[in-house]
């Protein structure tokens, strides 16, 4: 089997395993980002918005700070949660397009809920130690999503639990986190280029006045439907990426797994 040194590890490949993972499974990939990511999402949002549970509701006194604060948590908690679901379904269709196979809804969907909650509290833990960071001169955050950036994927797939998850991280990166850091680059411009995308047509719809009153006055059909559908694109494309890396790391380090059955049957 060849050796790690003689392997090396392409973004190019993880691109190229992401897009065709989009381009194969199509209807369990977007089917799994809009079910468990864009439409709790967007429930949450809307629902917050209309009871009046925001940040405006707050300054103006329509609200008390407990009410406002305890909707803060519990919303970033369930959003957090719908998140790292949607990451543990994804994974495993990803996972599987590189095996061979197309991952079926309900076997991607079952993956992740059965690792919802231990990756619920890897996704906690995860953002303290990045929050703290970040807080520390920033560059010790960016050290540490380096390390942790696909802990994730391998917790689903290895179940290594949750500490086990960050040291297969840390061992999987290890080598190549300069790389790691340029696709985080890209993967930020993608966000910002939908970001972007979002408001344009959302300004072509209501024009840049008309969008501001709509949204003092709560998120409209327009605005759900345009944030709906970018917004599972968008999870769809990242997460998908995000699982080519670890698939990426995982085959640079460990070997594919095609070298490892060659080397059980030789």
């Amino acid at each position: 089997m060849a050796s790690e040194d003689d392997r090396d590890m392409s973004i190019g490949r993880v691109f190229n395993r992401a897009f065709s993972t989009l381009g194969g499974n199509p209807v369990t990939v977007f089917g799994i980002s809009f079910v468990f990511g864009a439409l709790p999402s967007l429930l949450l949002n809307y629902g917050t918005r209309n009871l009046g549970y925001t940040q405006q509701g707050f300054a103006t006194g329509a609200i008390s700070p407990a009410i406002f604060f305890g909707t803060t948590i519990v919303t970033a908690l369930l959003t957090l949660f719908f998140s790292m679901l949607t990451q543990g379904a994804l994974v495993r269709t990803t996972a599987a397009f590189s095996e061979g196979r197309n991952a079926s809804f309900g076997e991607s969907a079952m993956a992740g809920v059965r690792a919802a909650v231990p990756l619920f509290l890897l996704g906690i833990l995860m953002g303290l130690g990045l929050a703290l960071g970040f807080v520390l001169l920033i560059v010790p955050g960016i050290i540490l999503y380096l390390m942790w950036a696909v802990a994730a994927p391998a917790l689903v797939e290895e179940r290594t639990g949750v500490f086990g998850a960050f040291d297969r991280s840390s061992f999987l990166t290890k080598g190549a986190r300069w790389k790691i850091f340029a696709l985080g680059l890209i993967m930020m411009l993608i966000y910002w280029l939908f970001a972007a995308a979002i408001g344009l047509i959302l300004v072509a719809i209501y024009g840049v006045q008309g969008l501001a009153d709509s949204m003092r006055q709560g998120p409209s059909i327009a605005w759900v439907l345009v944030s709906g559908v970018m917004s599972t694109i968008l999870t769809a494309i990242l997460t998908t990426i995000h699982t080519s890396l670890y698939v990426e790391l995982r085959n640079w380090k460990d070997g594919p797994a095609s070298e490892k059955l060659a080397d059980i049957f030789a």
